[in-house]
């Protein structure tokens, strides 16, 4: 996640602890508060922790016990991990900006175009899949989007982000993070780089400060000559409005704080109020804003499963290696009876006892054991609905694309349904993008955007159609009004068996003469109950056919027309169609 990074004031800020409202005292009561949020977290921060463990399959390390043996991981729980993040990667959302007023329509359209670019630009891809990742693995995914002034050559531009739930912390109780009191989020720092930022520091910075908190890595982490750097955002009411106001600090040491500064002790940090962060839980929980994952859904049944595997494994092995029982008085070379490569195994004696060797068998074990294997397997790939079809198997004969297909939108409701949440966390996304946009971008700046038909195009674009507008009628002025949007959040998918599909429909519309330009309204009124993509398109594409026949068709200019002739039945059948689609509502 990129950092806040403080934005250059117009005005002289206070000096750095002494501050006229944000000085030391109110820093080390802040830290108080922190260290109260992370006693409260501390049980999360173990399960995400854990979490993280299974999905690496090194859960047998925390889960061994005393004479268990050495247990394998199987991953069964990995591959449904990985396969709903499939579905997550084939769903990538894209948004479209709506207006609310007839008005805001062009400031709308270019926000549709601007926003994409936006994204690309935080390398929105990585982003999406960081994020499914952690939806699923510890049931919560968060998203910053912050305003990052060094960025497009010192202009500043928009900073989506991951946010580490690791390192966030915020009231204990709330289901919504904007109706927490105060927001935290720590960030380990090395010492050097913050001496060079900020000289006043020095001799301040000892060893890291214990809050910052990682997952469990296969490397060691030098955290020595490091700080934990806190940003402390905290909202408060100015006026009788509630701004969002945002202090980072090191220890009990003010780095910035918006309240010191005459630029935003009234406005706030951000215009929109809100904390920068967006929250995506995947199964919600009573009373916080995280959720649980499918880890904690599935561990105790791939825990089963490992230790069912490994009993029948180990079995397995003990049936398909010969052991012996020897005698100690026994009178045979063991070294060339082990040895295959012998072909005579010498004895000490006279004649050689039955009983010298005795084979140990291993009994097999049952089939059951195997059944109840199988059957918790399916227990498990049920649970997390990870079925045949949505993982991309074929069995059963099933081998048409268009087949399978529907099968998989069958069996993907729980995909479906994860994916709608992170529409929703998304759209929030995009929401505070626009409010940034709306406070920052005051200069123009260049940007390449996709043309409405497909090309490449280059515009120039700044927040004045998003400032406010003063109202006025007949001379009674109205006040001024903020545009505002909706977000529109649709998804493309890109599987191979979508695709398939969608080629399969193609060459059946044409089988079944959809583009005959004589069928041209009756191909219409069937495409209108269809729900297929790009029906527009495919409509509009008709009805030019049916257009250009009619013209093609039509007699020659000072020639009877016959009667009830071709051209004039598709053209009176297109005017009448016209009708019909204008008056419907």
């Amino acid at each position: 996640m990129k950092k806040e990074k403080t934005k250059t004031p117009g005005k002289k800020a206070a000096a750095p602890g002494e501050g006229r409202y944000i000085g030391r005292d109110e820093v080390r009561a802040a830290a108080a508060t922190l260290q109260k949020y992370r006693a409260a977290k501390q049980k999360l921060e173990r399960r995400m922790a854990d979490n993280e463990q299974w999905f690496r399959m090194r859960h047998w390390e925390q889960l061994r016990r005393e004479n268990e043996g050495d247990r394998k991981a199987s991953a069964w729980l990995f591959h449904s991990i990985v396969n709903k993040h499939a579905d997550f990667m084939d769903a990538m959302p894209a948004c479209t900006v709506l207006p609310r007023e007839e008005s805001d329509t062009k400031a709308a359209e270019a926000l549709t175009s601007v926003l994409p670019v936006i994204l690309e630009r935080s390398e929105w891809g990585s982003v999406y899949a960081d994020a499914a990742f952690q939806k699923l693995k510890t049931g919560t995914a968060v998203y910053s989007v912050l305003w990052d002034p060094k960025a497009a050559g010192g202009l500043g531009d928009v900073a989506v982000g991951n946010a580490d739930i690791f390192n966030l912390y915020w009231e204990p109780g709330v289901r919504d993070i904007q109706k927490s009191r105060n927001l935290f989020c720590l960030e380990l720092q090395d010492n050097d780089l913050l001496l060079e930022q900020y000289p006043f520091l020095e001799g301040t910075l000892g060893g890291h400060t214990p809050e910052a908190v990682n997952y469990l890595y296969d490397a060691d982490v030098d955290t020595t000559g490091k700080s934990t750097v806190v940003d402390w955002y905290y909202k408060k009411r100015v006026g009788g409005k509630q701004v969002l106001h945002y202090v980072k600090f090191v220890n009990d040491t003010v780095l910035f704080a918006s309240e010191n500064d005459d630029n935003y002790r009234e406005r706030g940090w951000y215009d929109h109020g809100m904390y920068p962060f967006v929250f995506d839980p995947l199964y919600k929980e009573e009373g916080t804003p995280v959720g649980f994952g499918f880890i904690d859904i599935m561990k105790d049944a791939q825990e089963e499963i490992d230790i069912l595997g490994s009993e029948i494994l180990k079995n397995a092995r003990m049936g398909a290696r010969r052991r012996y029982f020897v005698r100690g008085d026994g009178s045979v070379n063991e070294a060339e009876f082990a040895d295959f490569g012998k072909d005579f195994v010498h004895v000490n004696g006279s004649s050689l006892g039955e009983d010298a060797l005795r084979e140990i068998t291993a009994a097999p074990l049952s089939g059951v054991y195997v059944t109840v294997l199988n059957n918790k397997i399916s227990e498990l790939k049920e649970t997390s609905g990870n079925r045949d079809f949505t993982s991309g198997s074929t069995t059963g004969g099933v081998t048409s694309g268009a087949a399978i297909t529907a099968l998989q939108e069958a069996g993907s409701k729980l995909s479906r349904d994860m994916i709608a949440a992170t529409y929703r966390a998304f759209s929030k996304v995009c929401e505070l993008t626009v409010e940034l946009i709306r406070q920052f971008y005051t200069v123009p700046r260049s940007m390449r955007i996709l043309g409405p038909n497909g090309e490449w195009q280059f515009t120039s674009y700044d927040n004045a159609a998003l400032q406010s507008v003063e109202q006025s009628d007949f001379g009674v002025d109205f006040g001024a009004r903020v545009p505002v949007f909706d977000m529109s959040v649709q998804a493309h998918k890109q599987n191979a068996f979508s695709r398939a599909a969608q080629n399969t429909d193609a060459i059946n519309f044409y089988q079944m003469g959809f583009f005959d330009p004589e069928k041209s309204v009756q191909s219409l009124a069937c495409l209108q109950m269809l729900d297929i993509e790009n029906k527009e398109k495919i409509m509009h594409l008709i009805e030019e056919n049916g257009r250009v026949y009619a013209g093609l068709v039509a007699p020659a200019e000072g020639a009877p027309a016959a009667a009830n002739g071709p051209a004039d039945r598709v053209a009176a059948e297109l005017k009448a169609h016209a009708k019909r689609t204008e008056a419907a509502p």
